[in-house]
């Protein structure tokens, strides 16, 4: 009993000291920015805080979400647009371990760019600095073009906030409505698309309102903003908006699905409906293997 409270408090301390050298990494990097905050610029990713974050990523991803991970060879090193289902809103658990689990695959040095909403990229500048330094730009489809065509991955989550916000009761749905933007994409850029499906990582909160309404009733269309979904988040109790959480200690499995190939003369349309189909298949093997 003794090695094992030794051995949980030496785990404690090095966790603390890895997170104490992240933050401290991490102001250095902010600290030393000068430059016009531009959330679209591809050369403000930070290789190095990157390699820093991810034992971090990896640590929390391991021993907080008890991660799992499946399909890890049909990542490919060429380029490619990787196609997620979002959980759990702002602070969903599904980005930090899709993206610990491309680092760790491809290496910090390689460019995996994230498309991220214009709440971080364009109205929250500290935040959307930070985001920008790991590789996150502006969700906008040219900027994902240049990206592949630099030769970098990008992950895009096309269901946005229809997906991350959507009820507790759907949590086992993948919801992209109609977009199929993310199609066209990789037909310009003529790269292929892997399916990453994540489970588990909507029970970080519990989203009893979606919130359309009062997205409404806040005139927040203009920020790109369709839902302020109402949930049970820690530390809030019940709280309104996207704001941020701590997502509860449940286990979260990723399986990341071979790709798809796409074509200029496909319909874009048809082509969503297959991905989404595909990636419903494994929620729904996922969902009815889980404990």
């Amino acid at each position: 009993m003794r090695e094992e409270t030794a051995e949980s408090a030496e785990r404690a301390r090095s966790s603390a000291r890895l997170l104490g050298l992240v933050l401290r990494k991490a102001h250095a990097t902010l600290a030393d920015d000068r430059q016009p905050f531009d959330g679209s610029r591809l050369d403000r990713r930070d290789p190095e805080l990157v390699e820093t974050l991810l034992p971090l990523f990896e640590r929390l991803n391991a021993s907080w979400l008890k991660l799992r991970v499946d399909g890890v060879e049909n990542i490919p090193r060429e380029p490619a647009l990787f196609v997620g289902n979002h959980s759990g809103g702002i602070m969903g658990p599904d980005l930090s371990c899709t993206l610990a689990t491309l680092w760790r695959r491809l290496g910090p040095a390689q460019p995996v760019y994230a498309l991220a909403h214009d709440l971080a990229m364009r109205h929250l500048e500290p935040l959307g600095r930070l985001l920008q330094r790991v590789g996150c730009m502006r969700a906008d489809p040219q900027n994902a073009h240049r990206a592949l065509t630099e030769g970098g991955h990008v992950l895009v989550y096309p269901g946005g906030e229809l997906d991350a916000f959507r009820h507790y009761r759907d949590r086992h749905r993948v919801v992209f409505g109609r977009r199929a933007g993310f199609v066209r994409v990789a037909q310009r850029a003529r790269v292929p698309i892997v399916p990453i499906v994540a489970h588990g990582a909507h029970a970080s909160c519990v989203i009893l309102d979606e919130g359309e309404w009062l997205a409404r009733v806040l005139r927040l269309s203009g920020r790109r903003l369709l839902r302020v979904p109402i949930a049970l988040a820690l530390p809030w109790g019940v709280a309104a908006g996207p704001l941020p959480y701590f997502p509860l200690p449940l286990p979260v499995r990723l399986e990341i699905l071979p790709a798809q190939d796409v074509h200029p003369e496909d319909d874009p349309a048809e082509v969503r409906d297959v991905i989404v189909g595909r990636m419903q298949e494994a929620m729904d093997r996922m969902a009815g293997s889980a404990p």
